[in-house]
């Protein structure tokens, strides 16, 4: 397996920028695993909220949100992480698709429908994601979960 087959959520990814339950798996993971995963426009700015958000919280001073953001932009720049690009409103259709025939029996949200509609959108057969309702919409939308 390579990155390029994964759709890592972004949630997951803001993982490698700041410490949270789940950090030293996914920079394992990442460590072994090898190309360039792909992002969405929308992904990105999830993972840029999630460290910002953390410095909100307080968890991030001045320095290390730099730092992390720097890092976040450094993945792109040399190729670590690949800006995807994707046609929204298949995705956004897709998404409706999958919200209908899953979120009232799984209960799922909408960003989190977005996500495995943007994996399935961008034919990638591999998801990433350390939330448990995401995981069971993947697996009924016939993506094959990475477990961390």
């Amino acid at each position: 397996m390579t990155a390029e087959e994964v759709y890592a959520d972004p949630s997951a990814l803001a993982r490698l920028y700041i410490h949270a339950a789940g950090s030293k798996e996914m920079a394992a993971w990442r460590a072994r695993v090898g190309g360039a995963l792909p992002v969405t426009h929308h992904g990105r700015t999830e993972i840029t909220n999630a460290i910002c958000r953390v410095r909100f919280l307080g968890h991030l001073d001045d320095a290390g949100l730099a730092e992390a953001l720097g890092d976040l932009d450094a993945d792109f720049t040399q190729g670590c992480l690949q800006q995807a690009d994707i046609l929204w409103r298949a995705a956004l259709n897709r998404a409706t698709e999958l919200s209908r025939s899953h979120t009232p029996t799984l209960g799922t949200r909408a960003l989190d429908v977005l996500h495995v509609a943007c994996a399935l959108e961008l034919r990638l057969r591999r998801f990433l994601t350390f939330d448990e309702r995401q995981q069971r919409l993947a697996a009924a939308a016939g993506l094959k979960l990475i477990r961390l």
